[in-house]
């Protein structure tokens, strides 16, 4: 799921004072309010307004979230703490909502706050559930009514430890026989206080700490768009001492080239006097600099294919490199370039 930045959606910075948050939320309700705005997005802007001031305007929320650290971009890749993924906090017949009652809420305010909607009572007044029912009690205070072995069969069970995300590449790190580094932001409980999070100086009474890593990551040769590759024992970490793996789904992601397996497409431009007459150019490559001769009349869109000189395959040698020609009209042209523009007009 996405990270929600609530501070840049209301337009605050991280030290704002209440006031200021409160200010911000009013303004922007208003604004975006369905009965007043009826563009497309207004309604999903309203409500992630609405998200971000039931977080901010309230301490405890407020805490937990500012606890997910500084790190986080909005829309980056958030992976819940182990224990948080698709519980039911619904205490049977009590006033608390289950993650399926959230509402309005996004996935992300369900997987941090889930246990905090829905009721002013205190955790520790909270009805017992029975034993096969998995309850906030039980993953937060360590519910004593249960053995260990239970808990640990039960949390064998339940908890997934995997960590999934996407891993953007250039055609440069599929070349490339370096590892990839990668820097990763994630959440998980609390081992210090065993998730209790009161008076806790490791996360600050909040029971989740945020926590930021490098990894190198080798890539296959030949490795295809949507391919997962699997870094053992990376994932997260409950508090029995397992760890879960991290998979990375690759995606293809480059402003130069547009890769198709181990072929690769490049857009060149040249001048429409260029286009009519042929020329030679020289263009880089991820083999290096070649020149290469443009027939004359080429026409836009024309691709010419370049053999060997694409990604690697997995079964040995290289792709293609196509190059793509675009008829690009220079921005400055003189009078004199115009003047012959037009008698060439009128030769047409």
């Amino acid at each position: 799921m996405e990270y929600k930045d609530y501070y840049k959606i209301l337009g605050v910075e991280r030290d704002a004072t209440e006031a200021k948050i409160k200010s911000a939320y009013r303004k922007l309700a208003r604004q975006y309010h369905p009965d007043v705005n009826k563009s497309p997005d207004a309604v999903n802007k309203f409500k992630d307004i609405n998200e971000a001031y039931e977080v901010l305007s309230d301490k405890e929320k407020k805490n937990r979230y500012d606890s997910l650290g500084a790190n986080w971009q909005a829309g980056a890749n958030f992976t819940p703490p182990p224990g948080f993924e698709g519980f039911n906090f619904n205490p049977g017949g009590g006033s608390y909502q289950s993650f399926s009652n959230m509402g309005d809420f996004s996935d992300f305010f369900s997987s941090i706050f889930g246990d905090l909607m829905g009721g002013s009572t205190q955790r520790s007044q909270r009805t017992k559930r029975s034993s096969n029912t998995f309850s906030y009690d039980d993953l937060f205070s360590g519910a004593q009514s249960r053995t260990r072995a239970q808990e640990t069969e039960y949390s064998q069970k339940q908890e997934n430890l995997d960590i999934t995300q996407e891993l953007n590449l250039t055609a440069k790190d599929l070349i490339s026989d370096k590892p990839v580094n990668v820097k990763m932001n994630t959440v998980e409980k609390c081992m210090k206080c065993s998730t209790v999070g009161s008076n806790c100086s490791e996360c600050g009474g909040t029971g989740i700490v945020s926590k930021s890593r490098s990894l190198t990551v080798k890539i296959p040769k030949g490795v295809k768009e949507g391919q997962k590759i699997r870094l053992k024992g990376e994932g997260k970490t409950d508090s029995y001492g397992r760890k879960g793996d991290l998979y990375f789904i690759i995606k293809f992601k480059d402003s130069e080239y547009t890769i198709d397996g181990e072929n690769l497409t490049k857009n060149i431009e040249i001048t429409p006097s260029e286009a009519v007459l042929g020329c030679k150019k020289d263009i880089s490559t991820l083999h290096g600099i070649i020149g290469i001769k443009i027939p004359p009349e080429t026409r836009y869109g024309k691709t010419l294919r370049l053999k060997d000189l694409g990604l690697p395959k997995k079964s040995g040698g290289y792709g293609n490199l196509n190059i793509k020609i675009v008829i690009n009209i220079p921005q400055a042209i003189s009078a004199k370039q115009k003047e012959l523009y037009k008698m060439l007009s009128e030769l047409e």
